[in-house]
């Protein structure tokens, strides 16, 4: 990730693209885990059996019909956690953008540790609050997963 903020925010004006940091670092976050989740996506729908597509067709849905209704619900069954493992990643990771000049959560509390002489209570209160973020997405991914492990349970 550090690489490709760097690559891009450094690398493209060469070429004569000129984009605001905290633009250019949400391109490069979106393009990033876009990618990693469009594979996991992918993968996840590969592990629908086969026998999934066919019965859709033996009943008369449209191949577009069987992936929305029967291949894609059990693909995101698969691939949530995974996808949401990506995101409370991605929330740690906002402070790499500070390479690039973006002044984020971390990089304020650098700036007044400095001025202040006093890191550690400062480190230690952004250390809180990403503890903080992380754990309510923990959570929220927790509720999710039980969500969907009850999708197709009759009761």
């Amino acid at each position: 990730m550090l690489v490709q903020l760097m690559v891009a925010f450094y690398g493209l004006p060469l070429f004569g693209v000129s984009v605001n940091p905290f633009l250019m670092a949400v391109i490069v976050f979106t393009v990033n885990e876009g990618a990693y989740s469009a594979e996991t996506m992918r993968a996840a729908m590969e592990a629908v059996p086969a026998g999934q597509l066919e019965a859709g067709y033996c009943v008369g849905m449209s191949y577009m019909q069987i992936v929305w209704h029967v291949i894609l619900p059990q693909a995101f069954r698969t691939a949530f956690p995974s996808l949401f493992n990506a995101l409370i990643s991605m929330v740690k990771d906002t402070s790499l953008a500070s390479s690039i000049t973006v002044v984020e959560m971390f990089t304020r509390t650098k700036q007044i540790a400095g001025q202040s002489y006093n890191y550690l209570p400062l480190y230690i209160e952004v250390a809180v609050v990403y503890l903080l973020f992380c754990t309510v997405l923990t959570y929220l991914q927790k509720k999710g997963e039980t969500i969907l492990g009850s999708y197709g349970v009759r009761k």
